[in-house]
């Protein structure tokens, strides 16, 4: 049975948070109303409250150290996290509409948090490749979706993906009480899930899908499913992604980097986060994408391009619905992955992100909800007051 949670610290032991406590109690009463217990709630207060006063790692009994004295404080936050009964989707329906009281531009970034694992209890823990790094890791992968604030994102939904040696494992998925609808999705499902839940919770037709696909060999079926949905997209693709050239009568599939390289450099003016301007040079071409069946025509026109650089290796080619904009204001869009990196890496370093020691299925989610709204506050505090009823906009 959960126990009452812990009085936090005095102020002079944690001036960072005591400052703005009004408000985080604001927050916090207000993205975990839909709890169903007053324990859960006040758990997930000490948990959160932890989460922003714990430096480095962020580990259950770090976390339980840092709010109280009370020993049995850490197995009443291990149970909170991993066993007690509440709803993911529904904490991060609240952070998103948070989030949208502050006005989020019409970008939807989606970005992939790898998470190294020891052992092979962590759910969904699998060897897998990392392109980035070089090294093939055992690890966790996780979608997530974000929404861009000014010059800040914030996640607003998480998936876990599974692989089948998972799936169709019933011992596993036992232990980790991995729920009976979940499925193997390729990561690119995933990304369409993060959308339709999106989709779901924002009237936001218009809002673009920002997403770093350049190690997704299957990138097409994302694509394609996006096109069915009707949402613009920029979208780094692989480099040997077949594309097919708009300007040939009946164009052979070639490789995306061998097109696009083969372009006339041409310049743009790409706008900052900070007011000002870069000049910058692009190499680009209008592209369909093959059919996916025999005899069918191709899709909708996409412009291929990249942005010129010192080197091939640091350059992403990325794949946009946006052809009739400037290459400088889908460039811009693009910039904005650096920003969805640098928030996984934020959320690794300073939030948590690797530090779940549980290992079931819902225990991964609530840690991930917990360090979302963590982020959240931290990062839109002080931003400008929520708009009245009759003033807000949609993104």
């Amino acid at each position: 049975m959960e126990t009452a949670p812990p009085q936090t610290s005095s102020p002079s032991q944690h001036a960072a948070y005591t400052v703005h406590s009004e408000s985080l109690e604001h927050f916090i009463r207000t993205i975990f109303k839909c709890l169903r217990r007053i324990d859960q709630r006040k758990w997930a207060h000490a948990y959160l409250s932890g989460l922003l006063v714990t430096p480095g790692k962020k580990s259950v009994r770090r976390i339980a150290a840092g709010i109280s004295r009370d020993p049995s404080v850490v197995q009443s936050l291990r149970q909170f996290v991993s066993l007690s009964p509440w709803d993911f989707d529904d904490v991060m329906e609240e952070i998103t509409r948070w989030v949208v009281q502050r006005r989020p531009e019409p970008v939807w970034s989606i970005g992939r948090a790898v998470l190294p694992k020891r052992g092979e209890k962590s759910v969904g823990v699998h060897r897998h490749f990392d392109l980035h790094s070089g090294r093939t890791l055992n690890c966790q992968l996780g979608l997530g979706a974000f929404l861009c604030v000014g010059a800040a994102q914030v996640p607003v939904d998480w998936c876990l993906h599974l692989p089948t040696t998972w799936t169709q494992d019933s011992d596993r998925r036992r232990e980790a009480r991995v729920p009976v609808s979940e499925h193997y999705r390729p990561m690119w499902a995933h990304a369409l899930r993060l959308v339709d839940r999106l989709s779901a919770r924002l009237d936001s037709p218009s809002s673009v899908v920002l997403a770093d696909m350049s190690n997704e060999p299957d990138v097409g079926f994302l694509l394609r499913g996006l096109a069915k949905r009707r949402r613009n997209v920029v979208v780094a693709v692989p480099p040997h992604l077949a594309v097919l050239p708009v300007c040939e009568a009946a164009p052979a599939p070639v490789s995306a980097r061998a097109l696009v390289l083969a372009q006339s450099p041409e310049t743009d003016v790409v706008p900052l986060p900070d007011g000002q301007q870069r000049v910058a040079g692009f190499q680009t071409s209008l592209v369909h994408l093959p059919s996916s069946a025999p005899g069918r025509s191709p899709g909708p026109p996409y412009r291929l391009f990249t942005e010129t650089g010192p080197t091939l290796k640091s350059r992403r080619l990325w794949l946009t619905s946006l052809t009739h904009h400037t290459l400088g204001a889908v460039g811009e869009i693009a910039a904005l992955t650096g920003g969805t990196t640098a928030v996984i890496d934020s959320l690794e370093q300073d939030f948590g992100l690797l530090d779940f020691e549980g290992r079931s299925y819902p225990g991964w989610y609530h840690h991930m909800a917990l360090i979302s709204a963590a982020y959240t506050f931290r990062c839109l505090h002080g931003v400008t007051a929520p708009p009245s009823r009759g003033s807000a906009r949609q993104p």
